[in-house]
């Protein structure tokens, strides 16, 4: 068949991939003029199978009531005028119940292991160069009541609980911190990476493949009529047409699905990151363990002589502007974390629109238009499930069952 993808982040190159291996022929339509240049483009490279966790959970509750008034805070949420804004504020808060946050992280699991086996499978067979590390993730606690927290979570999970001394042997990079680590939880399986990277690699190689990629056609509309999709509307009165469309833009996805009828539960939610450049001095006192900070939301990894560093969500709508207040909180966290990193004064502030769901599920599959498929939703983990929802869609689309368990529409 004839395929053509919207959006050219890290899921939709991958869903392109996926779908030209199994024989279909691709277009992937872009509006800017490159792959991955806008939320894939600076997120915190982490690809975390082992803990693929949605915010939603019992816990974040009373932090959330913590944080309000607080413009460093991790979860900020901005009141507007927007009904889809406070709709999944309340589905968020719900899906917050007990029993939940638990179901959601199991399904989340599967497809994030399916994912994982299906990028070392991809980089074995490419030979892809993205400054991966395979050195696992270590979320550490800097506070007894979060370590606790963690530590339930981990034993119904089957993940190793780690004692304070048993983190700093892991990092010792977090042996100077001026925030003691009290405990954490080790995924060795899990990596780490450059996702924009990643993407732009995959892309030059499904380009010389045959894929073909649209840079710089911003999208108008879906044309659908009968139960199928006609044809997409691009700027300057140009129409594309296939025999059959998926739906990969992130958060706006749910902009463009609207006048067609097709509701999906996908808010943007703002986060940040900064990126410091290592200099000989630095290298050596930066973790090269990939990192999840639990007290400030934060994800820490190393990427080749740089090290990123991202976090907090914002309720804002759809605003791109980059908040300093909010960047250098995560720089504070990064110096208090890493003292000798305090004299690294170039710093790259960047933010983008995670396409997220109230439970962190991504919604994949097919709507009520036969020849119209969804792969968005991901919130933070675009990065971590990318491979694996390509994959799965690719059998979808393909008329083959996927090989991992998940809620498919």
């Amino acid at each position: 068949m004839k395929i053509i993808v919207l959006g050219a982040g890290v899921v939709g190159v991958a869903s392109a991939w996926y779908l030209a291996a199994a024989g279909h022929e691709v277009t992937v339509i872009e509006r800017r003029d490159a792959a991955a240049l806008e939320t894939s483009f600076a997120n915190g490279g982490q690809i975390c199978a082992g803990h693929a966790e949605p915010w939603a959970k019992p816990a974040v509750v009373p932090k959330i009531l913590s944080w309000l008034g607080r413009e460093d805070a991790p979860l900020l949420f901005r009141p507007r005028a927007s009904w889809a804004q406070w709709a999944w504020g309340l589905r968020f808060l719900y899906e917050c119940l007990p029993g939940h946050f638990e179901r959601h992280s199991r399904t989340l699991a599967g497809l994030a292991g399916y994912s994982l086996e299906c990028l070392r499978a991809l980089r074995a067979e490419l030979g892809l160069r993205y400054d991966h590390l395979e050195r696992g993730i270590l979320q550490f606690a800097t506070n007894q009541r979060d370590f606790d927290a963690m530590a339930r979570h981990a034993e119904a999970t089957q993940q190793e609980i780690k004692s304070a001394s048993e983190c700093l042997a892991i990092e010792p990079a977090l042996r100077h911190s001026n925030d003691p680590v009290v405990g954490g939880v080790y995924n060795p399986n899990d990596e780490s990476g450059d996702a924009y990277r990643f993407t732009q690699e995959l892309a030059r190689v499904a380009a010389a493949r045959g894929v073909v990629f649209r840079f710089g056609a911003a999208i108008e509309a879906i044309e659908a009529a009968r139960g199928a999709v006609d044809a997409i509307r691009l700027r300057g009165a140009q129409r594309a047409t296939a025999d059959a469309y998926v739906v990969s833009i992130g958060s706006y996805s749910p902009l463009l699905l609207a006048p067609l009828g097709v509701r999906i539960p996908v808010y943007p939610l703002k986060g940040y990151s900064i990126t410091l450049p290592l200099g000989p001095a630095e290298l050596a006192a930066a973790p090269t363990v990939s990192l999840t900070d639990e007290a400030f939301k934060i994800v820490i990894s190393r990427l080749g002589n740089r090290l990123r560093a991202a976090g907090t969500a914002e309720l804002t709508g759809y605003d791109t502007t980059v908040n300093a207040t909010r960047c250098a909180a995560i720089a504070r966290r990064i110096r208090d974390l890493f003292p000798a990193l305090g004299g690294v004064t170039t710093v790259e502030n960047w933010t983008g629109l995670r396409p997220a769901t109230p439970n962190n599920v991504p919604v994949i599959g097919k709507t009520r238009f036969r020849n119209l498929y969804l792969n968005t939703g991901h919130g933070t983990l675009g990065w971590t499930l990318a491979c694996g929802s390509g994959a799965v869609l690719g059998d979808l689309i393909s008329g083959r069952r996927p090989q991992v368990a998940f809620p498919f529409t």
